[in-house]
């Protein structure tokens, strides 16, 4: 699996406890390549690459997402195209480039 270590051990915050079944993607997230599996929301495949969706204003501790259902307005991402969505309702997509930081990207959302 693309979250897991061979040993078991998990790259990020999310560890999956049983496997999914789909299709393998393969996007970006900042720039870097990372893979997911098809039903995985965005949110789910930043968490599970060791990926915060932002950082505190104060004192800059990484944020994992608050409701995780779309309520609130702590997960935005930014896609390549500029469109802010939330992280926990967008489905992962092949070949997606998903940008944390719109700053960085390029795109001002």
């Amino acid at each position: 699996m693309a979250d897991q270590a061979l040993d078991g051990t998990s790259k990020g915050q999310f560890v999956r406890v049983a496997a999914r079944r789909g299709a393998s993607l393969h996007l970006t997230v900042d720039g870097d390549p990372v893979e997911a599996v098809e039903g995985d929301s965005l949110l789910a495949v930043l968490l599970l690459n060791g990926r915060a969706v932002r950082h505190l204003e104060f004192g800059g501790e990484p944020r994992a997402g608050f409701c995780l259902m779309g309520a609130c307005q702590d997960c935005w991402v930014w896609l390549s195209a500029g469109e802010r969505v939330r992280a926990c309702t967008t489905p992962a997509a092949d070949g997606m480039a998903v940008w944390t930081d719109p700053e960085r990207s390029g795109v001002h959302g």
